[in-house]
């Protein structure tokens, strides 16, 4: 698998670096990539189409609380989809929290990855009352499963 790492400083400029020229071909590194609020780490490349904002997505979804103590900082898990159904919605488009529409629209059919999203970019300081604490990170298990 190649490595990489992504940092973003805006959406229209990325620097990349390659990271496997460096390190032994038997390391096994993820893909990760920084969208401004966003960390998405790429578990399992997809080879799909990349939504575009107002497109509708199908995706499957575990949500914790960020509990850094933790070796994958996998606190609490506080929703997921497994099991449920597959979610679907529009992208993009202000009708889920802002690290999905940034990390979503990153992602390409097939794909799964772990969204790492910062409070302003998740719940804020208002949280979501029984579930999410106030000012809280939070880490999705996304797979992105259609886009129509």
């Amino acid at each position: 698998m190649r490595s990489f790492s992504l940092a973003s400083i805006s959406r229209a400029s990325r620097i990349t670096t390659r990271l496997n020229t460096f390190a032994p071909q038997s390391r096994n590194f993820s893909f990760t990539q920084a969208i401004m609020g966003v960390t998405k780490t790429t578990h399992q490349e997809g080879s799909g189409a990349i939504p575009q904002v107002g497109q509708t997505v199908t995706i499957e979804y575990t949500g914790y609380l960020k509990d850094e103590s933790k070796p994958d900082n996998k606190g609490a898990k506080f929703d997921s989809s497994v099991g449920r159904g597959d979610f679907v919605v529009k992208i993009g488009v202000g009708q889920v929290i802002k690290g999905w529409d940034e990390g979503v629209t990153q992602m390409q059919v097939g794909e799964k990855a772990t969204l790492d999203i910062s409070p302003d970019y998740g719940y804020g300081a208002r949280g979501f009352p029984g579930h999410i604490p106030p000012n809280s990170s939070l880490i999705f298990d996304v797979e992105l499963k259609k886009v129509q």
